[in-house]
């Protein structure tokens, strides 16, 4: 059974929106020139990031992501933290998000509203995000995560090995340890692990990391086995990905064309076994929400053909078609704007309004039984605002 269905049950579930960006916006953070982002102020202003989980909570969120998107311990020693402090600064993200929690909880039960299931998911952002200028949008890795670092717009910047099949192997191998290092910071912290309920790899610009992060979960799926009964602490994840301009920032292997959507796909899904395992759920985040209906057609296309081939490649008379393979779709875009990563800087981008905003999400997508259920929130530059209006347009829609 997925994950992802025994952790959430009803479908549409509602996550948070953009976290960092929420507390420059709303909280007056300047957070934006730091190595550490969002992270920044689990140091500096731990009462700020409670507050904004529990601003999310309130506007009804069901689901609230770490403040970890960028953390890594490249990233904290940039910073002038030591392996203790990353450590110990991550496991206490998990600890802010899990106190936000249960003050909301105890403030639904003063007033008698029904206890809802808030559920806590350690936000993980891809290799880029630990760079300078970062790299979730564009995929330029410094070796030997990829052929050349970023060196200035026009200068030959490239995010693809071509037909160098040893280096993207090479490449692949140093992804997966980045991620799994990460994953074992709060996997061996059992009270930050026992308290996050899934994992979230988010912004992930290239196929070759959506490789490397099945083999991270691998590797921890054996860490798990020789601790405790597998089923006991696995959690369910998903891998979202990032397209600018509606666009996957990694080019085919000579270069001309962009990745297509049906590779993509078939990256994450294809191929499972425990040491290389399928995500619970697979969507797109950080992107405009106008490019959401032509990106969720083009997933559900390649699903629903995945799907009917594992229908076709079996004996239906042995297993049950529930047994096939249905992941959760994750859709959190942004709320307009668009990043200079160069400058760190925030450009103007659609100003449609919150409520545009959340009814063009809502509308971007129609429920199919290829799919476990939906995930709806919000990324970079969306507020509980965003959010609020988002539950209100969802669940009307389902009391109509």
């Amino acid at each position: 059974m997925n994950l992802h269905s025994e952790s959430f049950g009803c479908s549409p579930v509602i996550l948070d929106g953009g976290f960092g960006t929420t507390l420059e916006q709303w909280y007056q953070l300047d957070i934006s020139g730091t190595h550490l982002w969002s992270a920044q102020a689990i140091v500096n202003h731990a009462d700020v990031v409670i507050e904004t989980h529990l601003a999310f909570l309130r506007a009804g969120a069901d689901i609230i992501t770490t403040s970890t998107y960028q953390c890594s311990y490249a990233t904290f020693a940039r910073a002038g933290y030591t392996t203790a402090d990353a450590r110990r600064i991550m496991s206490l993200s998990v600890q802010l998000a899990s106190q936000a929690r249960q003050i909301f909880r105890d403030e639904q039960g003063k007033i008698g509203n029904p206890i809802r299931d808030v559920r806590i998911a350690l936000s993980l952002g891809p290799f880029g995000a630990s760079l300078k200028p970062a790299q979730e949008f564009d995929g330029f890795y410094p070796p030997p995560f990829g052929p050349k670092a970023y060196s200035e717009p026009d200068a030959g910047n490239c995010n693809t090995f071509g037909d160098d099949a040893v280096a993207e192997s090479e490449s692949i191998y140093a992804l997966a340890q980045f991620h799994f290092e990460r994953l074992l910071v709060l996997f061996e912290d059992e009270t930050a692990w026992n308290s996050i309920d899934c994992v979230a790899f988010e912004t992930i610009p290239l196929t070759r990391e959506i490789q490397a992060i099945r083999r991270a979960m691998g590797l921890l799926n054996d860490r798990i086995a020789t601790v405790v009964p597998y089923t006991n602490r696995a959690k369910p994840w998903w891998i979202s990905m990032v397209f600018p301009d509606g666009l996957y920032p990694e080019t085919s292997r000579d270069g001309s064309t962009r990745m297509s959507v049906a590779n993509i796909v078939s990256t994450a899904i294809q191929n499972p076994s425990p040491n290389y395992p399928s995500p619970s759920g697979l969507g797109i985040n950080c992107t405009q929400v106008e490019y959401f209906p032509k990106l969720i057609s083009e997933f559900n296309d390649k699903l629903q053909k995945y799907q009917n081939m594992k229908i076709s490649d079996r004996d239906v008379g042995l297993r049950a078609k529930n047994d096939i393979f249905k992941p959760w779709l994750v859709l959190y875009p942004n709320g307009g704007d668009v990043y200079n990563t160069v400058a760190r800087t925030w450009v103007q981008g659609s100003q449609n309004g919150e409520k545009h905003w959340a009814r063009t999400l809502k509308e971007s997508y129609a429920p199919s039984r290829i799919w476990a259920g939906v995930l709806l929130g919000g990324c970079c530059r969306t507020t509980p605002t965003h959010i609020q209006l988002l539950k209100q347009i969802v669940h009307s829609s389902i009391d109509h």
